[in-house]
């Protein structure tokens, strides 16, 4: 039984609905030794930002009872290096690469849309929305849906690429950024970016991480995450990207059974290079044993 896994988002088409997520997978080459690109259905990119980024200070990543915190601080190569360096040993994949990038101000942010746009082998852009914006004295982009409406629509003016917008979920209704988005011109939201949390070395009498807090992910975030997947897909039309804890097929299905046309898997990577190709088979097999013909047609929940 041939399985159609095919996942048709209009200006976007995925061969199949697994991603690699932004912030797991660096630039995409570094994982090539380990798989072929081309079985995914894309990768997002490590965050660009207009000039490189050293990031923070070590440590800043640290293990937790399932999952993981990590205070990165965005560390990049920066606009110019990823357009000269990195995107040219991609121009030969077929794979969908869609390019995450974050900036400090609107202009930044529009800058950066502006510069990725013009280069006809990125397929999408990934709006990182989880930083402070320098303008309004450090509140988060993903923190106020008349903020964040500004700047995806000063993105959306510059940018005919499909345009995903990575939300928060450290926010009391994820459902008003979803919509304030979707208003301003999203054409897919990424549901959801890492959870602040902190973990703290009692012996030492301080936090494992340097930064104090960071972004909590893997297995321990997917039942929330789950949630804010189930909750944004009935908020909005445009079509959502489940993230949060995803490590097998059997995560990656129920995302999909709650309105997710596509996941990201991230904190997975670490343990497994080739975990985005087992789920890719593994949801083959379900579909299959399952007698379902199209993904497309995996029963949702209500």
């Amino acid at each position: 039984m041939d399985i159609d896994l095919t996942v048709n988002l209009g200006k976007l088409v995925l061969s199949n609905p697994v991603i690699a997520a932004s912030g797991t997978f660096g630039y995409g080459l570094e994982y090539s030794e380990f798989l072929d690109l081309n079985e995914l259905g894309g990768f997002s990119t490590k965050g660009i930002s207009i000039n490189p980024k050293v990031g923070n200070p070590v440590p800043r990543v640290t293990e937790t009872a399932s999952g993981m915190l990590n205070a990165i601080g965005l560390e990049n190569i920066g606009l110019k290096e990823f357009l000269s360096v990195k995107l040219p040993q991609l121009k030969n994949y077929k794979t969908n690469i869609i390019v995450n990038f974050f900036g400090d101000t609107i202009p930044q942010y529009v800058e950066l849309a502006s510069a990725l746009s013009k280069e006809d082998r990125i397929d999408a852009l990934e709006m990182n929305v989880s930083c402070p914006n320098v303008d309004k004295g450090g509140l988060q982009f993903s923190s106020d849906p008349i903020v964040l409406k500004q700047v995806v629509s000063s993105v959306r003016k510059v940018s005919e690429k499909f345009l995903i917008v990575k939300l928060s979920p450290n926010v009391t209704d994820i459902t008003l950024l979803a919509k304030a988005a979707e208003e301003a011109g999203a054409d897919a939201l990424s549901v959801c970016n890492t959870f602040v949390g902190m973990k703290v070395d009692t012996k030492l009498g301080k936090p494992y991480l340097a930064n104090r807090t960071g972004g909590l992910s893997g297995p321990a975030i997917k039942p929330i995450a789950l949630n804010l997947v189930y909750e944004t897909v009935r908020a909005v039309k445009i079509p959502i990207f489940g993230i949060g804890g995803i490590s097998s097929h059997n995560d990656a299905i129920e995302f999909l059974m709650a309105g997710a046309k596509a996941i990201q898997i991230g904190t997975a990577n670490y343990i497994d290079p080739t975990v985005t190709l087992k789920v890719i088979d593994g949801i083959r097999d379900w579909c299959r044993k399952n007698q379902i013909s199209k993904l497309s047609s995996i029963n949702l929940l209500k």
